[in-house]
């Protein structure tokens, strides 16, 4: 609602510009019209150079707005710590790419053939690392010993078993010596 909120605050000035900008336009394109009486001319009136300007500005100022990712609180910026970065093979021969975006602390480019997403870390009570791109529905989803891609929208996996070096020792160390099964465990 913030978002909403800022983004009407920065697009209003500029949508009164061009406003005012085709209000004065057409003022002066109606005097002309009345001055010439004898001589009755259709002209394509051709966009002045403030007017593209304006537009341009105000498109500018549109996508900014769009583009503009949402600021981390400090919880989403530990979150962000925990994330591995890097080439990370995956099942299938897949690769998936995730490195931090510079321009934007504790965001990440999660990037493969295929697919381009720039994500955003979100809380979860499980502990479980989980970056979403909302837009685009994807949500790649971090825990010890794996890490998997999906398409919200679409209802599918994108990647699945991909795994970084860390990653990896964890899966090794989980084969070695298997966690004891909750319905294994004796009751209390």
């Amino acid at each position: 609602m913030k978002q909403l909120i800022a983004s009407f605050l920065l697009i209003a000035p500029a949508l009164a510009l061009v406003t005012t900008a085709q209000a004065s336009t057409t003022n002066a394109a109606a005097t002309k019209a009345t001055t010439t009486t004898k001589k009755v001319t259709t002209v394509k009136k051709t966009a002045t150079p403030r007017k593209a300007a304006v537009v341009a500005g105000t498109a500018a100022a549109a996508t900014a707005v769009v583009l503009a990712p949402r600021v981390l609180n400090a919880d989403e910026m530990v979150l962000a710590d925990r994330v591995h970065t890097g080439r990370i093979a995956c099942e299938l021969g897949q690769h998936v790419s995730v490195s931090k975006d510079d321009k934007n602390p504790g965001h990440f480019l999660v990037s493969g053939s295929g697919f381009n997403f720039h994500m955003s870390p979100v809380g979860t009570s499980t502990g479980v690392v989980r970056l979403e791109d909302a837009k685009a529905g994807a949500v790649w989803l971090q825990i010890a010993n794996k890490s998997m891609l999906m398409n919200q929208k679409q209802g599918r996996r994108l990647a699945d078993e991909c795994m970084s070096p860390e990653q990896l020792q964890v899966a090794e160390a989980i084969k070695k010596n298997p966690p004891q099964s909750l319905l294994d465990a004796p009751g209390k």
